[in-house]
């Protein structure tokens, strides 16, 4: 029993000496820590206040918002890894520091593999940062998404179709697929086709539709965007006249297709009032067979409505 009892005293001597160190180590390190949320917080702080400002910086220098957001968000994230290192070894622990980009550096080319497809889009995200194809607001054609630039982020760019659809594209495809901007020269062609009778002059009704053109406020026009009227075909029952106009792309879309359909309507108008026709496709119906006389029957109510009339 005295055995048990002087064992029982030793392990609860050693229970009590091991708490007592531990807390004196953690007394000793409470500077430490503290000054280290110290850092963390006011890295944080800082690296946010800096980020904005070097968006601001970046956006009123190079017009650019796309890319004054993108390289705002690396250095904001960059300065907060900067301060966390800074915070374990005020804490005394940067052996844990040294550890965590050991194994990071260790375990890269794994993770490598495991998130290539993450690595492409970030890369990407770097390289149109400062190249690529497009602004905030450009209307943009990427693979089969069609709409307006609102933001580049680190893994993907987000598109506002005219639907309404919010759309993410990886920065990868971006980077590897055919880009079209409609908004970056800030012109973009209409056309469509008018069909005259064959009996009208030819010049008279392009020039009746250049001058309708002139008219259209929304209908643009320079030395290297020109309006004009070719004639496309001689149809059935008409002859096509293709008409070829300019509209501004920077409101695209709902503008670009008001100046079409009102552009349609004035040029119709026009060519009626200066006495254009414009006829129909003519069908031409053929009966084959013995029949020498072609059956007709009108109906009690067209033969009662005809005797009305008289």
């Amino acid at each position: 029993m005295k055995v048990i009892a002087i064992i029982n005293q030793e392990f609860s001597q050693s229970v009590s000496d091991s708490f007592t160190t531990f807390f004196d180590s953690l007394t000793a390190q409470l500077p430490g820590i503290g000054m280290a949320l110290l850092i963390i917080i006011l890295g944080t702080l800082i690296a946010t206040w800096l980020g904005q400002f070097a968006r601001k910086r970046i956006a009123s220098r190079t017009n650019d918002p796309l890319m004054s957001q993108f390289l705002s968000k690396a250095l904001k994230y960059t300065l907060i890894m900067i301060a966390i290192i800074l915070a374990l070894k005020a804490a005394g622990l940067g052996a844990i520091a040294t550890g965590i980009f050991t194994a990071a550096g260790a375990s890269a080319v794994v993770l490598g593999f495991a998130f290539k497809d993450i690595g492409q889009n970030f890369i990407a995200g770097i390289i149109l940062a400062f190249s690529r194809p497009y602004d905030v607001n450009d209307t943009v054609e990427i693979g089969e998404n069609f709409g307006k630039v609102k933001a580049l982020e680190f893994r993907h760019t987000k598109l506002k179709t005219f639907d309404g659809k919010d759309v993410y594209i990886p920065n990868s495809d971006v980077l590897t697929k055919p880009v079209t901007n409609y908004t970056e020269d800030g012109f973009f062609r209409w056309d469509f086709i008018v069909g005259i009778a064959y009996e009208n002059n030819i010049n008279e009704a392009k020039q009746v539709i250049l001058e309708t053109l002139a008219k259209e406020p929304n209908v643009m026009t320079d030395a290297e965007h020109e309006n004009f009227v070719i004639e496309d075909e001689l149809a059935t029952s008409t002859v096509n006249l293709k008409v070829y106009f300019w509209v501004d792309t920077k409101d695209f879309r709902k503008l670009a297709l008001i100046t079409k359909g009102s552009v349609v309507r004035n040029i119709k108008e026009a060519l009626e009032n200066a006495g254009f026709y414009m006829p129909a496709d003519i069908q031409e119906v053929k009966i084959y067979g013995a029949e020498k006389d072609f059956p007709i029957r009108i109906s009690r109510d067209i033969i009662n409505e005809l005797k009305s009339e008289e």
